[in-house]
């Protein structure tokens, strides 16, 4: 491994949220034994995906998992600001651009439990040529020989293609999307890409609900406002209560 990332966590006595994140983490590991490799991705920037991530891998650690988050927005990553990370190690994009050959050097242990993390590294101009690449399945594959759950953050897949050429590598994926934010044709398209990818949808997360007196939660779940519902898929609807988040 090659260092300690000190991750401060901003959600830290949000009791509602964390308990819905518990929810999540509890839903995928019963979702069976053919899906630990697993993209989140969104429909439009700015709908919680890092966030989500984030504490679903914490979530999935304290378990007693040894789970993996990889940070593969390399366009518009937040994630070494969000949690306050000093120093940016070497990450994804120098790994993928052969600056370095060694995958332990970009795989970093943090300060929760079994969790650790690969950042986005440098800025590089071609992002979804770099994640097409086999040099990046060939890392996804060997990571999950070591590690019981690989989790990779995605850029919001209605703006860019990315997400679709990482779930190429993966078993699962998670659709985040932001309550009142997106319109049922545009989370219908971005379902669709999925599909054709191959992923199976494991679920969808209704992020940045509000709280009422209905409920801690919010709405109900598995309805999702304006946009209706999402058929075969409005059973896995998680309210996130009011958390702002952000890709």
């Amino acid at each position: 491994m090659s260092q300690k990332l000190i991750m401060h966590d901003p959600a830290v006595g949000d009791f509602y949220y964390r308990e819905a994140i518990k929810t999540l983490r509890a839903n995928i590991q019963f979702s069976g034994r053919k899906h630990h490799k697993i993209l989140i991705t969104s429909v439009f920037a700015g709908e919680g995906t890092s966030d989500i991530a984030v504490h679903l891998a914490m979530e999935i650690g304290k378990a007693g998992k040894r789970v993996l988050l990889i940070d593969a927005d390399i366009r518009n990553s937040v994630f070494l600001k969000r949690y306050e990370i000093e120093e940016a190690p070497i990450g994804l994009t120098e790994y993928l651009s052969g600056q370095t050959d060694d995958p332990n050097a970009i795989i970093n242990s943090t300060n929760y439990k079994n969790l650790y993390v690969i950042t986005t590294g440098a800025f590089a101009p071609n992002p979804t040529e770099m994640l097409g690449d086999e040099h990046f399945r060939r890392l996804v594959d060997n990571a999950y020989k070591v590690f019981d759950y690989i989790l990779i953050d995605s850029p919001p897949l209605g703006q860019v293609i990315d997400a679709a050429v990482i779930a190429n590598t993966c078993e699962g994926a998670v659709l985040i999307l932001e309550s009142g934010a997106v319109s049922y044709h545009a989370a219908q398209k971005v379902k669709g890409q999925l599909e054709r990818t191959g992923c199976r949808i494991l679920g969808v997360v209704l992020n940045k609900v509000e709280r009422s007196s209905k409920g801690a939660y919010g709405s109900k779940y598995g309805k999702y406002g304006k946009y209706g519902k999402y058929g075969k898929y409005g059973k896995y609807g998680y309210g996130y209560g009011e958390r702002k988040t952000t890709t």
